[in-house]
């Protein structure tokens, strides 16, 4: 029988966090002189009291006997309720928006995606903007922790495959997951300090530094301002390309390294295929503004390098406006979109490894037919891709692919021009941040958007951040008879 305590127990701990950490954005605003810490102290206040009540109800049980079952329920509860936490001072505050467009922030921010409803960022209190990087940061740290404890048990997309890198069974996980927890917050914390120290050097304020480089790390891609980092072009631009590629290579690495193994990242077949193939599409872009379009170089290896890895990884910043760079540009931008980072790094969409396990498969597959008596077998970075690996590889593909059709789909009978339609499916199910479309403002607020589409985009921000299979597992009747 499904237990229902250990999620709320862990949901109750993980909204009493949310609740403390709104106790920055406030004091901010209040030392800013700003009336709107208020709302930040009575949403600090409400989420602590319905965190501690949740795990005071819920502590009455053995954690070590969580079961497959609860870890998916918790996996989606905690990427669809905390955001409703988090979405509180945008109503109790500025900038006042309805629930719909808060709680859309919300999991926008939750789920590294990075689309706003919101404009006038620069006239909003500092502890707003503080606040909307918070929930990337913490958000980003969430799905790599997801990503390596417990979507390997859970076998979702083919993550079996790095299982040998988290824990055997589910009933060690949680009792454990504090060891790996604490690994990845190291290295999460020093990657957001160095750069928001780079960021600072290269001329942003602290605030500006801070809220930067959390959505950085997390590849979130929320700014402080309108303009996104239009407003910090030049060598910052440079600095946050190494950090967003630093946020989409895989955080077990970053481990591997402070414990002593320097080549661990340099021997990982993930990172070196997400380099080469950022490489090939930066390559491709700038060689096309400079011989097709005739663009100044110095502005077209910039503003093409950072907005193509913006994009590749997730991030979802811009420094200039993509669609004037003619429809070559835009179609590789588009397709980098849809191969993402590598797994368990903040990075989002299909991700490296599923492009590599499919690539080893189809050769297999070549091979097998131009000589059928031939003995072999796919292998990735040394190791063989076993039966079930490239079975869920190939599932989670084509459930991508589909849910990104049918959204669109369904997004453009809401009332979305075509383009809209296309790219907001894209950016939501991928997890990447800005569309393109008549029904975009010129900041990229999404708030013209018909409430419908909103809560279409919600859904697919969320499964495409949780994997969609962890999410599509609970509308099956299978999964509550057990």
């Amino acid at each position: 029988m499904l237990d229902l305590r250990p999620v709320g127990y862990v949901l109750g701990l993980l909204t009493i966090v949310l609740g403390a950490a709104m106790l920055f954005p406030m004091a901010l605003d209040l030392a800013d002189g700003n009336r709107n810490w208020q709302a930040f102290a009575v949403s600090s206040a409400l989420a602590i009291a319905l965190g501690g009540s949740i795990a005071l109800a819920s502590a009455n049980f053995d954690m070590r006997q969580m079961s497959v079952r609860e870890a998916f329920l918790l996996t989606t509860a905690t990427w669809s309720v905390l955001p409703m936490v988090g979405a509180i001072p945008f109503v109790l505050g500025q900038p006042d928006v309805s629930l719909t467009d808060a709680y859309f922030e919300a999991v926008s921010g939750m789920t590294t995606t990075g689309a706003t409803m919101f404009h006038d960022l620069d006239t909003l209190p500092r502890g707003v903007n503080l606040w909307r990087g918070a929930l990337q940061w913490l958000g980003g740290l969430g799905i790599v922790i997801v990503a390596l404890i417990f979507l390997p048990v859970m076998r979702v997309g083919g993550m079996q495959f790095f299982r040998s890198e988290g824990f055997d069974t589910l009933g060690k996980v949680l009792p454990r997951a504090i060891d790996i927890s604490r690994g990845l917050l190291t290295a999460y914390v020093v990657l957001t300090l160095a750069c928001a120290a780079s960021y600072g050097a290269l001329g942003m304020d602290w605030y500006e530094a801070s809220v930067h480089a959390m959505t950085t790390l997390a590849t979130g891609g929320f700014s402080t301002t309108d303009a996104s980092f239009a407003a910090f072009s030049g060598p910052a631009e440079y600095a946050a390309v190494t950090f967003m590629i630093l946020g989409a290579v895989p955080f077990i690495r970053f481990i591997q390294l402070a414990n002593g193994d320097p080549w661990a990242m340099v021997r990982d077949v993930q990172v070196r295929a997400f380099v080469r193939w950022i490489a090939y599409a930066c390559g491709a872009v700038i060689m096309w503004r400079l011989v097709m379009m005739g663009h100044d170089p110095e502005p077209a290896v910039r503003e093409s390098l950072f907005n193509v890895v913006s994009l590749f990884t997730g991030t979802g910043y811009s420094s200039a406006d993509i669609t004037t760079w003619g429809s070559f540009s835009f179609a590789v931008i588009f397709v980098v979109g849809l191969i993402g980072g590598c797994t368990a790094s903040t990075g989002c969409s299909v991700k490296v490894f599923r492009y590599l396990v499919l690539k080893e498969a189809l050769i297999t597959q070549l091979r097998l037919l131009a000589s059928p008596r031939t003995v072999t077998a796919p292998r990735l970075g040394g190791r063989p891709i076993e039966r079930d690996v490239i079975d869920s590889v190939i599932t989670f593909t084509v459930l991508f692919f589909l849910t990104l059709a049918v959204s669109a789909v369904v997004l453009s009978l809401t009332g979305l021009e075509t383009q809209t339609a296309i790219t907001a499916a894209w950016t939501a199910v991928a997890n990447i941040g800005p569309a393109y479309g008549p029904e975009v403002s010129a900041s990229g607020s999404m708030e013209a958007f018909p409430t419908p589409a909103k809560w279409i985009m919600i859904f697919c921000m969320l499964v495409g951040r949780l994997e969609l299979l962890a999410v599509f597992v609970l509308f099956t009747t299978a999964f509550w008879r057990g």
